[in-house]
């Protein structure tokens, strides 16, 4: 009996023992058992793939912006065939006399590239004035691969735009945004054709605003960003996350002649003024009074006796031109065109330039302490000539 019931007492142990590993591996091979039968396929539910439906683009993709602007965003290549040299120079008398110059490619077709925005379905391209300039052939290659020979329409030196024109049919434009509601911060993407390589988009965000003084134009109001800008952007397009035009990228700062994160666009503004100013008249026409201007420094208001740092100081002025004829004078300090202050001869020229050539005008100046109000005949400003 007492040997019964001690065989009894291990088999129970034996079944316990069993029990807890089988309950302490069940977990482990319950989890392996879904990865396995799909390894096999023999799920009993359908596996569910999930693919895009084409919807929104997730969280920090620019894609649609970048999509619905380059069409419009252009390669503009140019050549220009050099000067010919005299025929003496040929001559084996005049060489052993002036001695024989080396040749730098002045005798070959000189080549260039650059970027262009379509603006309108009548074939109107925004770019660069130094991307066109003094060229004798331009060529325009769209981003759908089709290419036209572009005729240009006119140029603007001072602030360096220029808008050339194209025949093609079925042209995509880009939509002209709001410049004066960016801000510093904002995210912009440039679009260009650096260096050749193809369209291209870059990504950063608006460093700062109103950028001049820069010594680049004579008019300046750049929209600075960090989005690289390369050789070959110029005329280009700086677009904001909706894809909308905010800027033609125009210059960068840079010693070695690649981007450093300093780079400046034209705001759309100006861009669209000129725009409409050259289809409308061949150039732009801006108000003149004939003025020289100097900035206010610490230096010169502590000599004048004067309160204020802004304002221009009138440092000369053109005989019998506009402000000659008002009784401008120099040492005069312009504080105000048409009840718009003037911070500073940047700000002095801007104003000055958005008047209408023939129109009357009033202008506050300080003389000697005392202000005065001097009403003139706005002249127009003389069209620079490209070089």
């Amino acid at each position: 009996m007492r040997r019964l019931w001690l065989l009894f007492a291990q088999t129970v142990t034996i079944v316990l023992a069993l029990y807890f590993v089988y309950s302490a591996l069940r977990p482990a091979r319950e989890a392996r058992a879904p990865e396995r039968a799909q390894q096999l396929g023999t799920t009993t539910r359908p596996a569910v793939l999930l693919e895009s439906t084409g919807g929104a683009p997730q969280a920090g993709s620019y894609r649609a912006a970048a999509g619905r602007a380059m069409p419009a965003v252009v390669n503009i290549l140019t050549s220009k065939t050099p000067k010919r040299q005299h025929p003496l120079s040929r001559d084996p008398f005049f060489k052993r006399f002036f001695g024989e110059r080396e040749r730098d490619g002045d005798e070959e077709e000189q080549n260039s590239l650059g970027s262009g925005v379509i603006v309108s379905q009548e074939g109107y391209i925004l770019t660069n004035n130094h991307v066109v300039d003094a060229a004798d052939e331009i060529e325009v290659v769209l981003a759908d691969g089709r290419k036209a020979a572009a005729s240009v329409v006119g140029t603007d030196p001072e602030t360096d735009l220029a808008v050339i024109k194209i025949n093609l049919e079925k042209l995509p434009v880009i939509v002209l945004g709001h410049d004066e509601q960016a801000r510093v911060g904002d995210v912009v993407l440039a679009i260009g054709n650096p260096f050749g390589v193809g369209q291209t988009v870059t990504m950063g965000i608006i460093s700062a605003l109103g950028r001049n003084n820069l010594h680049i134009n004579h008019f300046e109001n750049f929209i600075q960003t960090d989005a690289a800008i390369n050789f070959g952007n110029s005329g280009g397009a700086l677009i904001d996350t909706n894809g909308n035009l905010l800027g033609i990228n125009s210059a960068i700062y840079s010693q070695s002649g690649g981007s450093v994160g300093i780079g400046f666009a034209i705001p759309v503004t100006t861009a669209k003024s000129v725009l409409e100013s050259i289809i409308r008249s061949g150039h732009v026409v801006r108000g003149w009074i004939g003025v020289e201007s100097q900035e206010i420094t610490p230096e010169l208001a502590h000599s004048f006796g004067l309160q204020r740092d802004s304002g221009a100081i009138i440092a000369g002025v053109v005989r019998n031109g506009p402000a000659d004829r008002a009784g401008m004078r120099p040492g005069d300090i312009l504080l105000s065109v048409d009840g718009k202050p003037v911070k500073d001869t940047n700000e002095m020229l801007n104003l000055i330039a958005q008047l209408q050539p023939g129109g009357q005008s009033r202008m506050r100046v300080l003389r000697k302490s005392r202000e005065t109000e001097l009403e003139l005949t706005v002249g127009k400003r003389p069209v620079t000539k490209t070089k």
